[in-house]
């Protein structure tokens, strides 16, 4: 009779693990297709992306107008060199939707061949601010920065298949806190 009700236990902890790595390998393989728009540049596939609750306080065109500056500025070029999904939280379900923190890590190249000297240097400023002294180099023979970032993101879903995503960054914490479940939000 133990033998029976601890192989019992062994097989749904067996399923509940399974299931539970299956989710995140498909949060991490859906997060890595939405990286992927963003590195190609295709905007309206990543905005599609996005998490709808998101556009309450920041309007889907002003996001697309945003990312078509950054992504396609003639004075400094943005470009994704590559990426990738580090960890992929367990997803808890929380009033009718599943959340999952998901860490990555993106290197960025930032071309800043246009720009006067000064600038650069601003440019410099602000991207050390934001992302960290030992994980902004600029290259002068280049004239480009490249950023290894690390940062994290949420993936929210209420069916467990179709994942949207929502970058999450510090400066934005006030809004997200409209949105995103408190319990979400401190482990941010």
């Amino acid at each position: 009779m133990k033998t029976k009700l601890l192989m019992s236990l062994f097989v749904l902890m067996s399923l509940l693990f399974s299931a539970q790595n299956t989710d995140q390998k498909m949060i991490s393989k859906s997060f890595s297709s939405f990286l992927e728009t963003l590195k190609s540049k295709d905007i309206d596939k990543a905005v599609d992306n996005i998490y709808p609750k998101f556009f309450t306080f920041f309007p889907k065109d002003q996001m697309k107008m945003i990312l078509n500056m950054t992504y396609n500025n003639p004075i400094m070029k943005v470009e994704i060199m590559n990426y990738k999904v580090t960890q992929v939280g367990s997803p808890e379900l929380i009033n009718g939707e599943y959340f999952s923190i998901v860490d990555y890590s993106t290197r960025i190249r930032c071309n800043a061949e246009g720009m006067q000297e000064e600038m650069r240097n601003k440019i410099k400023d602000v991207l050390v601010q934001k992302y960290g002294k030992g994980s902004v180099v600029y290259y002068p023979n280049e004239m480009a920065y490249y950023i290894n970032a690390k940062t994290k993101a949420c993936a929210i879903s209420k069916d467990r298949k179709n994942w949207k995503y929502i970058l999450v960054e510090r400066e934005m914490k006030q809004q997200l806190n409209k949105i995103l479940p408190k319990k979400i939000l401190d482990k941010i």
